[in-house]
């Protein structure tokens, strides 16, 4: 186990390897001389030069690799462009809030999607599984745009359960007054699909030899259900739930635009509109990292689920 883990983390170095190459070139190269974007639309070659300078983007191709290179293994990625805030501040004052809405959004998910899609895998063909795939087929028509704006209309404004917008300073305040509303929001939104997803991964075990086996021998339909089918079955969920990791880095993009969330994804907004390079690039790497390292947990977790995975 620990040699296998060792020679994953080490293959992770050149894949970011990879990735610097690949991010440099967009940015770098086809991305264009962001100068002329700063310096705005009455500018003269004085103050371009100037900018460019500044902003180190006047040296040699190899020279900003290399301080690119310098900059993804220190994890500081200097200032942002538009703020001046340095880019690991930002990361450190943003991130907590789209955490406290990602991780309680991320597990509640699951659990709802899971029992859901085994409530339905269990009465396959019945007239309830069918009413619950509409409702989702449905749901997953709709977009979220539409969510946002009639919970924040009817929820917030009209019953005033929640507060259509804002943020404080508190966790507790957070979690259970600011972040309510957007996690419900987000759960409405993420469940439809995860429950068709789930319902087919539990649907292709319900079919194999070893249940026909289990039922043969006297087990009930629960025990089979949740002893054998769900555990086969959590394989591809966690691959699915693995996936989803990554994305708590960059938040959700519009709900925090909506609620005026202090979060990274509304930061991600506002970097992209501001062309800010610095905070872009950080965010870029910092996903490509934790998609990795996501991935190398979900390949432990398949052999906790399931000792006869072996890893190679």
């Amino acid at each position: 186990m620990a040699a296998y883990i060792v020679r994953r983390l080490w293959q992770i170095v050149p894949t970011m390897l990879g990735v610097i190459l690949l991010i440099f070139f967009l940015f770098n190269v086809v991305g264009g001389d962001p100068a002329y974007l700063l310096a705005g639309k009455i500018s003269n070659p004085e103050t371009i030069a100037n900018i460019r300078k500044q902003l180190g983007i006047d040296e040699p191709y190899y020279v900003q690799l290399w301080i690119f290179i310098k900059q993804v293994v220190t994890f500081d990625f200097g200032q942002s462009w538009s703020t001046n805030e340095y880019v690991s501040s930002i990361f450190a004052t943003r991130l907590p809030a789209s955490l406290m809405i990602g991780i309680p959004l991320l597990i509640v998910e699951a659990i709802i999607a899971i029992l859901i899609a085994l409530g339905v895998a269990y009465v396959r063909g019945s007239l309830t599984d069918r009413a619950v795939m509409v409702s989702c087929t449905v749901a997953q028509s709709v977009s979220i745009l539409v969510y946002i704006i009639v919970f924040q209309y009817v929820l917030a404004y009209k019953f005033g359960w929640f507060p259509v917008q804002g943020w404080g300073n508190g966790f507790f305040e957070n979690l259970f007054k600011y972040a309510s509303l957007p996690i419900l929001i987000a759960l409405v939104v993420s469940l439809a699909p995860n429950i068709r997803l789930y319902r087919t991964f539990l649907l292709d075990e319900i079919n194999q030899d070893y249940v026909r086996t289990a039922r043969a021998k006297g087990l009930t339909e629960n025990r089979v259900m949740l002893v054998h089918v769900l555990r086969n079955a959590a394989i591809p969920i966690i691959t699915n739930l693995m996936i989803q990791l990554p994305g708590l880095l960059v938040g959700l993009f519009l709900i925090e635009r909506f609620f005026s969330i202090p979060g990274i994804g509304r930061e991600v907004i506002l970097s992209v509109e501001r062309s800010d390079f610095p905070v872009i690039k950080a965010i870029t790497v910092y996903v490509a990292l934790a998609t990795m390292l996501a991935n190398l947990a979900a390949d432990l977790l398949y052999k906790a689920v399931d000792p006869r995975v072996e890893l190679k």
